[in-house]
């Protein structure tokens, strides 16, 4: 099942959310075969904030962006061994998993990888020539090799050569004297052992047998009956190691949030087969080169808009898989056909709602209220020029299947729960709403906010005025402007940063960069249309 994210434009309005909210529960109930997820990728308005919690709904959460991270990719282990735990378990891991890299955990937490490449650079150096020592204990002792522990030595670990005793005694006592504490592999011969236990070898292993009648109560070390002989014996003892002994250089860690193409520049620049992944200071897996071979893309329905530019942060890298607009086209090309529906309303929820009568399901009680809010603020309470047939038959049957007694009542009310200009933060008003063009070379930005009187404006203007010029430096554009409309008295007043086609507008002045627009509620046909005249007249 494929997750597949609903997201409105950048800087979302409440049509773009509603919109979002309501395809993803048509998504859900027509398509089983994945999963569809409602998602927001900006602030949220006070306006649409509060119109969810009066209709008890909890909005499309936030999502930064839809870039492929390292989350995306990382693998959470089938396998993992414990720090103490004898090689030969691992042996087992890779003979049926053929891992490239097995978690290496300490007391329930997670130390390091271990790779192939530590196994085979272990191997080479217990082979290099220089005699080999190894990281022994008792316990790992009877989890390699068959046997019984007959007495278990003061030392439970240690690191020794392995001496196999099969020699005379001679040469056995001048080999012992020679190396430094080794543990003894040998048969049943007390003489050999009764020197070893005099030399306080760490361990002797008594091999081809399951007891020995021996008094070991003088020794200090531990002693083992092996029922392997001698040679088996010597190579299970070798693979009683501790996994430990071979973890080698670990690489710097990754975070979930890494971008996929930083967490694949990070494992090849650092020579290793895996590195860790961390969410914080939580461990949640490890990523190999096998995880970077292709680099997945998230799944994206648009709703409300169908510009790359409007879109949510890393579109540009995702799956387009539907567009749902009632906007101008300007879509970028795709690498296969995908549905697109767009129709000339004023609302996307209006063609949200066609879709699902489309499909024959009726919306339920929350999500018609939910269509029906964006409807009635896109539409200006169905006043705004963009207002079409369909938006007006549509409000009228939702109204009925959200149990909503009196439509302008809902709509007035809704509106009502905006907070004053003088309240809110002069810049938050402005990119709440926020829309760029370009034309003939000309980069502007038109925001609109919706009140319910104007009468909040000139308290506002200086702040409003200087975040409108703040605006237009960080988004490095040449004009830039905000409309406030009375959703009531349906009028707007204009405010623009300096630029010199700004008096050219149709509209009476108040003041220096303030119009007054008596009748203009729509950015799209109305106020957008008058800035292209001025700049396609200059």
């Amino acid at each position: 099942m494929s997750e597949i994210i609903v997201c409105g434009h950048r800087n979302p309005d409440m049509d773009s959310v509603c919109a979002a909210y309501a395809y993803a529960d048509l998504k859900n109930r027509i398509d089983q075969a994945n999963s569809y997820r409602a998602v927001r990728c900006g602030h949220l308005p006070d306006l649409v904030r509060g119109q969810f919690q009066e209709l008890g709904i909890e909005p499309p959460p936030f999502l930064k962006d839809i870039y492929t991270k390292v989350s995306d990719v990382v693998s959470t282990p089938v396998e993992k061994i414990d720090f103490d735990a004898p090689i030969s378990d691992l042996v087992k891991i890779y003979n049926e998993t053929h891992p490239s890299v097995v978690p290496v955990f300490k007391q329930g937490s997670f130390f390091g990888l271990l790779s192939v490449d530590d196994i085979t650079a272990w191997f080479l150096k217990e082979n290099s020539g220089s005699r080999p020592k190894y990281n022994l204990s008792i316990d790992n002792f009877a989890k390699s090799v068959k046997g019984t522990i007959v007495k278990r030595g003061n030392v439970e670990r240690f690191t020794a050569e392995l001496l196999a005793g099969a020699m005379d005694f001679d040469s056995f006592c001048q080999h012992v004297d020679q190396m430094d504490h080794p543990v003894l592999v040998i048969g049943c011969q007390k003489d050999h052992i009764s020197y070893a236990m005099k030399r306080e070898l760490p361990a002797i292993v008594i091999t081809g047998t399951s007891s020995f009648d021996m008094d070991f109560s003088s020794y200090s070390g531990t002693v083992f009956c092996s029922e392997q002989d001698t040679s088996e014996t010597l190579r299970l003892l070798r693979m009683s190691s501790a996994v430990n002994f071979l973890l080698g250089k670990q690489g710097k860690p990754l975070l979930m949030s890494d971008l996929f193409e930083d967490g694949l520049e990070s494992l090849a620049s650092s020579n290793l087969r895996g590195l860790a992944v961390y969410e914080g200071d939580q461990w949640k897996g490890f990523v190999t080169r096998r995880c970077f071979l292709e680099m997945p893309r998230h799944k994206v329905i648009m709703v409300d808009h169908n510009e790359i530019q409007q879109g949510i942060p890393g579109i540009e890298k995702a799956q387009i898989c539907e567009i749902i607009d009632h906007h101008r086209l300007d879509a970028e090309k795709t690498s296969s056909p995908i549905f697109i529906y767009a129709e000339p309303v004023g609302s996307t929820c209006t063609i949200v709602y066609h879709l699902f009568q489309r499909y024959h399901i009726e919306p339920c009680r929350d999500t018609s209220r939910v269509l029906l809010s964006g409807i009635l603020s896109d539409t200006v309470l169905l006043k705004s020029p963009t207002t079409s047939f369909d938006d007006y038959t549509a409000a009228d049957e939702l109204t009925a299947l959200g149990e909503i007694a009196d439509m302008q009542e809902f709509g007035r009310r809704m509106y009502s729960r905006s907070n004053s200009l003088t309240s809110r933060e002069p810049r938050a008003v402005i990119e709440a709403d926020f829309k760029i063009y370009k034309e003939k070379g000309v980069r502007f930005g038109i925001s609109q906010c919706e009140v319910t009187t104007l009468e909040d404006v000139q308290s506002a203007l200086t702040g409003l005025q200087k975040a409108l010029e703040e605006v237009r430096k960080v988004y490095d554009l040449d004009w830039t402007l905000l409309m406030i409309t009375d959703v009531f008295k349906e009028e707007s007043m204009l405010l623009s940063t300096e630029f010199s086609l700004a008096r050219r507008l149709a509209y009476e002045v108040r003041d220096e960069g303030v119009f007054f627009m008596p009748g203009v509620l729509s950015r799209k046909k109305q106020l957008l249309p008058e800035v292209i005249r001025v700049v396609e007249e200059a």
